[in-house]
């Protein structure tokens, strides 16, 4: 998969549709088409962080960062995450309050219907780039769900909460125009807010793990223990340590007992193809660390 193609259609398609979001929220005064240029412009500045992420991440391990900078990716998809679902969230809500307490008439709705209308086909559009880009790194909807990786896992759910959010904000348009109830328009902003807020608070309580320092999961240890021990040359496996460093980056401390009556140069061999054999299994165990120990 290319996640570096994912972040930059991301970024072109939400480019294209903010300028004709805010447009048609100052030709129109709606709160609702406001709110969906300002969740435009915010998943914009959060695909630019996450963009930013992942090249950061891959900057070479140095005497200050002795395992490299994989956790770049952590940080700054925590950020875009707080970026775009939590202040685009409090704004939408505060816009939508706003409107109701004081209801303002609102125009041109035939062109908020359209607008809104195109950006739930062009986040369509996005969420098709992501599962084609999954196709072609062999993989799965569900597997990237599960996996580490906080950036394109933000992507897909800004495509998917953008489409519901169109969804919404054209029903609600739809309902204003039909019974001219302007404070529909802030009902239908504070239910597009509600909806960021708690996407957002969802995706940050899953960050926080990562930038904490997750392991891996007990499935993957469960496969590593299995590949050390089938070794005759191991005992047994008495210490097991692993964080991830970045989605594609993992760190793996092992203490294991060899059998005894090996030599130095035969217990350095066995280290060596247990090693192999991991990093051959599970490319992510870019650091892996086996303490012998009698």
């Amino acid at each position: 998969m290319r996640p570096q193609v994912i972040l930059v259609a991301t970024l072109l398609l939400n480019a294209t549709f903010f300028v004709f979001n805010l447009y048609i929220a100052y030709l129109s005064g709606s709160r609702t088409v406001l709110s969906q240029a300002i969740y435009t412009i915010t998943d914009l500045v959060g695909s630019g962080l996450l963009l930013w992420g992942l090249y950061a991440s891959r900057r070479p391990a140095d005497y200050q960062y002795h395992f490299g900078r994989g956790k770049e990716r952590f940080f700054w998809a925590f950020v875009s995450i707080v970026v775009t679902f939590t202040v685009a969230g409090v704004v939408a809500l505060t816009l939508g309050i706003e409107q109701i307490s004081d209801p303002r008439p609102i125009s041109h709705i035939g062109d908020g219907l359209a607008v809104v209308g195109a950006t739930a086909l062009v986040s369509s559009l996005g969420i098709w780039i992501t599962l084609r880009e999954l196709r072609i790194g062999r993989e799965t909807l569900q597997s990237l769900l599960e996996s580490a990786n906080q950036g394109l896992k933000s992507i897909f759910y800004q495509d998917f909460v953008s489409i519901v959010g169109s969804v919404v904000a054209f029903v609600g348009l739809v309902l204003v125009d039909r019974t001219q109830t302007w404070a529909i328009d802030g009902a239908t902003a504070v239910l597009q807010g509600a909806l960021l807020i708690a996407t957002g608070f969802v995706l940050t309580a899953e960050s926080r793990e990562y930038l904490i320092g997750r392991a891996l999961s007990p499935a993957e240890a469960r496969k590593i223990l299995a590949i050390v021990e089938r070794d005759s040359r191991v005992a047994s496996v008495r210490g097991f340590q692993s964080m991830l460093l970045g989605p594609e980056d993992a760190l793996l401390a092992l203490r294991v007992n060899f059998q005894n009556g090996l030599t130095t140069d035969q217990l350095e061999a066995a280290i060596d193809e247990v090693t192999l054999a991991l990093r051959g299994e599970f490319p992510i165990l870019r650091h892996i660390v086996i303490e012998p120990e009698s």
